[in-house]
């Protein structure tokens, strides 16, 4: 086995002792710990880590999920502390005596009862206004850490992020055709963006489940790890990019995202714009005065 893995629980042990909690989220259904960064720069940057908390609902994601994910991501746009966000599912609770344990799971799809019913004038307002937009609007980095079950509502929260990082026992799947629904929080189109068109339908049509060595080979995922392994592989990567400058990384998450929108064409030189005026920041100066001097940068985020 690499000894990767060893290095990088090294790493995420020496942040764990700085984790901060946040008293304003609903520990209910969304718990919000900031992570500090040693070696950030400036200095005071955090690694937001988001926990869904309903696990005794495979952290099935419901209206007070959504209303609190897009309040954590108000805060997050408005503090610049904040490099990274990880969103995570809550682990599974100690099974009763006698009772099977529940399996792992990032978010197990929509809290279906309350679907039951609703007509789509009484929908729409929800959908308009949802979590899933939210997160994939943020102009920060997001990281899913996806351990278990990622289906319907929850593969959409995954597919909203910037990266995912799995599991070995993580599987992604869109099972609404089986309740005569499609994806609707944008699955299908980020489906048919990381997949191409083909995989993509047969995910939405068949509803069956990807396993995780199928999600990496396909793009879905950018890394896959043990279950042991995985905060700390996560973590890993949060906490590389977390020490770039978050002008910059803002920045080249804008420009990467221009090729979702754009025509090639344009894209390219949407891209070239931005590459020039980075010439005109302090952290270029910074960043290309330390590549020279053989030394570490300190950013000063803009």
């Amino acid at each position: 086995m690499s000894s990767r893995p060893r290095i990088l629980s090294s790493l995420t042990r020496k942040l764990k002792p700085e984790r901060l909690s946040v008293d304003t989220m609903s520990e209910d259904v969304l718990l919000v710990n900031d992570i500090l960064v040693e070696g950030s720069s400036p200095e005071g940057g955090v690694i937001s880590v988001w926990t869904l908390n309903r696990p005794s609902k495979l952290n099935a994601l419901n209206t007070e999920s959504h209303e609190l994910l897009r309040d954590a991501c108000s805060r997050a746009e408005a503090d610049d502390n904040i490099r990274v966000v990880v969103i995570r599912g809550a682990a599974p609770l100690p099974a009763p005596e006698g009772k099977r344990p529940k399996p792992a799971a990032f978010a197990a799809g929509a809290d279906i009862s309350e679907f039951a019913g609703k007509s789509s004038d009484e929908v729409l307002p929800f959908f308009e206004n949802n979590a899933w937009e939210r997160v994939w609007n943020l102009t920060k980095p997001t990281i899913a850490m996806v351990d278990g079950f990622a289906l319907g509502g929850g593969a959409e929260l995954a597919l909203s992020c910037d990266l995912r990082v799995a599991s070995t026992r993580a599987k992604f799947g869109t099972p609404e055709i089986n309740l005569g629904l499609i994806p609707g929080g944008g699955g299908t189109q980020r489906l048919c963006r990381l997949l191409g068109y083909g995989k993509a339908l047969e995910m939405v049509m068949t509803g069956e489940m990807v396993d995780a060595e199928t999600a990496l080979q396909n793009g879905l995922v950018n890394a896959v790890a043990t279950p042991d392994e995985l905060e700390a592989t996560t973590m890993a990567l949060a906490e590389n990019i977390a020490k770039k400058s978050p002008y910059t990384i803002k920045v080249a998450k804008r420009a990467v995202r221009a090729a979702l929108d754009l025509p090639f064409s344009e894209g390219v030189l949407a891209e070239r714009s931005e590459f020039v005026a980075l010439f005109d920041t302090e952290d270029k100066e910074i960043g290309v005065s330390a590549f020279l001097e053989r030394k570490s940068a300190n950013w000063v985020g803009r």
